[in-house]
């Protein structure tokens, strides 16, 4: 039912989805970048938030540690929330795909706009642990959308195809337990990543 191979079946079951969740992650890159008046400062105060966030860490007794914890319980608990609050008609991941794709948007091109070296940000601030972190995170997004198109079909579709729908829930409801686990250990490896390689290169 854990096993690697379920988990990567499923996510051939919800290939669409996962482009839509891709999909609304770059839109929201690109929003990020162009992005001004209430957006800009939305995303700013996001950043400002991690900062203060990551300046409280660096100050503690076992900085390494103290960033580990931070990142792999924020990132693991809200992904594995989005997956439910995705009932609520997709709204939740959606949202959540197009803020952290606009923070991640919005900071590089503050950093290009101040001049700073984008190949160090991105090649030593963002790959390291954002090439697990970030699909992570679509694939647990892309779950809440497919959670919330299967509530809407259930409420406003035709009646054999609700039946046809209902019969699918406890399949695609071990789907969503599957992919938590995964989901939690891929963010897992990724924390360890960015509070050990990334830290030490950015330090």
């Amino acid at each position: 039912m854990f096993s690697f191979s379920t988990f990567a079946k499923d996510l051939g079951t919800i290939r669409k989805t996962l482009l839509v969740a891709l999909i609304l992650f770059l839109a929201g890159g690109v929003l990020g970048w162009i992005g001004t008046g209430s957006l800009q400062k939305l995303l700013a105060q996001q950043l400002e938030g991690l900062s203060e966030i990551s300046g409280n860490l660096r100050d503690s007794e076992h900085p390494q540690w103290s960033f580990f914890v931070f990142i792999f319980a924020n990132n693991s608990i809200k992904s594995v929330v989005v997956i439910f609050l995705g009932a609520l008609f997709g709204v939740v991941p959606a949202a959540f795909l197009l803020i952290n794709g606009g923070v991640i948007g919005y900071l590089i091109h503050l950093s290009a706009m101040q001049g700073q070296d984008l190949f160090q940000l991105i090649v030593k601030g963002l790959l390291p642990h954002g090439i697990i972190e970030i699909p992570a995170i679509i694939i647990a997004c892309a779950f809440g959308l497919h959670f919330g198109g299967k509530v809407i079909l259930s409420l406003f579709s035709p009646s054999r195809e609700k039946e046809q729908g209902n019969r699918n829930w406890s399949g695609f409801m071990r789907q969503t337990f599957t992919a938590s686990v995964w989901i939690v250990i891929l963010l897992f490896i990724a924390a360890i990543i960015e509070s050990t390689i990334t830290l030490s290169l950015l330090s």
